[in-house]
């Protein structure tokens, strides 16, 4: 098929919580527009989207996943992504290259950790959304409470375009308040078939009140409507429509549907909201980049503009690079040669695909605005900027969390040691929160992830896509050293190295930080340090070798600003590696006298179990040195929201079960770090 024209095509993605349906919304909207013709169950294993054998066994998704499908002559480009905090970079990417997003809570959850987590993703990249209230059917839904606590704890102004009419088994379709009909979907042809009727009198009042929010919502986006509205004039949906996706276009607001997408009801709606409120590649604002001078540009969405692309995943299929790109400006070809701005090489884009999950549609040519996998780039990383030549750019990156637990492996035999590192590699290439380094002192394979289920699924491909055969050790968490005052230390190092003498200085100030402000390195400005250009690189890359080691743990240094203050320069004395060492050793010894301590990852936890445990997991949640930070009921259930250390989180999942008779469950994330207890500091000879 043809590429339509830029207001005709949709780059969305679907984003919530672990659980709250995204597979499934996912596998709705391909059979409802004809892209599949048998619906695959997530809990049959038999998904679409879900193609990994992991996500069939385990029915969560794990990597994110591109399809394209038709509805009302709009192509969508639709993004599958994890809600499991462990794969929180696919949702990272998936927003980076994202027009749109369509959320989706469970009516019986409704607001759930990694929501929020995935919401203030959309916020940063200011992704405009829509959102799905799933689950209507179950029991304990309950649409008004999930519209409040999307209020409180999303700061959001949700505007709901639907009414559910029933609730929990009662739940048989939805109310239109645009149009003011009731909208049935028929269980005779898995929902294929939707009718409108009437609303029932008994609703009437409620969903005429319903809809006065909605006019006044769209009024305060547009004087004509808010003129004849307080004329009393009836406004139909038409009038309506654009005012809400003017809204919508601006993250102002966020038009909600319902429905039950297991029972397949409200899909249907939903797509045409899609369609109607979200906005085309020609919507967005344009992509920021810089040129090779540091100059910034604007992009607009010109397929006849030179080109621009986004790399925003790469694959490793049978050994080789699949890479999926966003192309924002200009066009790409099969065959052709293109610019990696980000690393200064020549790439060729062999074949051009369509993917549909992880099948292929091959495409002679992609424009601004679509979304394309290539093969044949051998170089290209995620974050990478594609371009012509002769006009080079580079766009802003990803911002990429940092890995918080670590393995160690060995490879069982002598031939699965050969092979190990190119696997490691080549799972490198497709998961920038993935990092694989060696122990210096014992020799051994440190793999260093999201978490116990990221690294477990590492593992898990080693063995099925490349059979190479591990064993693991027992994770461990990442720690991070930090000073806790402030230093000044001025080394200077001369010695002969290899028959020369290497020569240099440097004057540093070592402050702490807050905590979360990460580490800061600062070299006064060029006109204020003579140093040759090759020097203050080679400065600059000794300090961020330095802080990325520890002095006293092995672990990075955090929350510290690192200043060169003066770097004395005498021309043929001053060499590059004196530099460098001197940086090296008058950060060591500086850092050994300002007191250094180790900062340890906390978690924050939602646990979910019945009231009558509840008095013993908040026990367990004591003996981990854990915080509570509030209990909120939920149905028949106790939500605890705590903080815990991430090293008395290993094995918890069944310790909960144990405390909950089976019955409780928990997620967690990452939130912040803090200065480790003094058991800790001693395993590390700091107290």
């Amino acid at each position: 098929m043809t590429t339509p024209p830029l207001a005709r095509i949709r780059n969305i993605g679907i984003i919530s919580h672990i659980d709250a349906g995204k597979t499934t919304v996912s596998e709705r909207i391909l059979y409802y527009t004809g892209e599949i013709h048998k619906m695959g169950e997530v809990h049959d294993g038999e998904a679409v989207m879900d193609w990994m054998p992991q996500e069939q066994e385990r029915g969560i998704t794990i990597t994110a996943t591109a399809s394209s499908c038709y509805w009302r002559d709009c192509r969508i480009n639709l993004i599958d992504t994890p809600g499991h905090i462990d794969f929180t970079i696919e949702v990272e990417r998936s927003m980076r290259v994202l027009d749109g997003g369509i959320a989706i809570l469970s009516a019986v959850e409704g607001v759930q950790p990694q929501t929020e987590s995935v919401w203030r993703q959309a916020d940063r990249y200011r992704v405009p959304r829509i959102c799905f209230i799933n689950k209507m059917d179950r029991i304990g839904a309950d649409f008004t409470a999930v519209l409040t606590a999307m209020e409180s704890r999303l700061k959001a102004r949700v505007v709901p375009v639907q009414l559910p009419l029933g609730n929990e088994a009662d739940f048989s379709g939805v109310i239109d308040l645009l149009k003011e009909e009731l909208v049935l979907f028929s269980d005779a042809d898995q929902g294929m078939t939707v009718e409108r009727l009437p609303i029932p009198p008994e609703y009437l009042e409620e969903a005429t009140m319903a809809r006065n929010l909605v006019v006044e919502a769209a009024a305060d986006f547009d004087d004509a409507v808010l003129a004849d509205y307080l004329a009393g004039v009836k406004l139909p949906a038409e009038r309506l429509l654009p005012a809400l996706r003017t809204a919508t276009l601006s993250c102002s607001i966020c038009l909600v549907f319902c429905g039950a997408a297991l029972r397949n009801k409200g899909i249907q709606p939903l797509l045409d909201g899609v369609v109607d409120f979200l906005p085309s590649p020609s919507d967005v604002p344009p992509v920021r980049g810089l040129t090779g001078g540091g100059d910034a540009v604007t992009l607009s969405c010109d397929p006849a503009s030179p080109l621009v692309a986004f790399a925003f995943k790469v694959l490793a299929e049978e050994g080789r690079r699949l890479t999926f790109l966003r192309i924002y400006s200009g066009s790409l070809r099969n065959g052709s040669t293109i610019f990696n701005s980000s690393r200064g090489a020549f790439e060729r884009a062999d074949r051009l695909f369509h993917m549909h999950a992880h099948k292929r549609e091959q495409i002679t040519e992609a424009a601004a605005g679509d979304i394309v996998a290539v093969t044949g780039m051998k170089k290209t990383l995620t974050g990478d900027t594609l371009c012509e030549f002769h006009h080079r750019l580079i766009l802003d990156g990803l911002a990429v969390p940092e890995p918080v637990v670590s393995v160690a492996v060995e490879a069982k035999g002598a031939e699965d040691r050969e092979r190990l590192p190119g696997a490691l590699e080549k799972l490198q290439w497709e998961d920038p929160t993935f990092r694989v380094h060696e122990d210096a002192e014992t020799g051994q394979t440190i793999l260093t992830g999201m978490g116990e289920l990221h690294l477990e699924i590492i593992t898990d491909r080693l063995t099925r896509e490349y059979g190479i055969t591990v064993k693991t050790g027992p994770p461990r968490v990442m720690y991070r050293e930090t000073l806790r005052q402030p230093v000044t230390w001025r080394e200077t190092f001369s010695q002969e190295v290899n028959g020369r003498l290497q020569k240099g200085e440097v004057l540093l100030s070592l402050r702490p930080l807050p905590r979360g402000e990460g580490l800061r390195i600062i070299l006064p400005p060029p006109e204020g340090l003579p140093l040759p250009p090759e020097m203050r690189v080679a400065l600059e890359e000794s300090l961020r070798h330095v802080c990325a080691s520890g002095v006293r743990t092995g672990y990075p240094f955090a929350d510290l600003e690192v200043q060169a203050v003066e770097v004395p320069f005498e021309p043929g004395v001053t060499t590059e590696l004196g530099i460098k060492a001197a940086a090296h050793r008058g950060f060591t010894l500086a850092a050994q006298q300002a007191s250094p301590v180790v900062l340890e990852p906390v978690m924050a936890l939602e646990i979910i179990t019945p009231a009558e445990h509840a008095g013993r997991v908040l026990g367990q949640i004591q003996q981990k040195r854990g915080r509570v930070e509030g209990l909120a009921g939920a149905s028949e259930n106790e939500v605890i929201h705590a903080q815990v250390p991430l090293s008395e989180m290993f094995g918890y999942m069944t310790e909960l079960r144990s405390a909950t008779k089976g019955m409780g469950s928990f997620t967690m994330q990452f939130d912040h770090f803090q200065v480790a207890n003094d058991e800790i500091q001693k395993g590390f000879g700091l107290v």
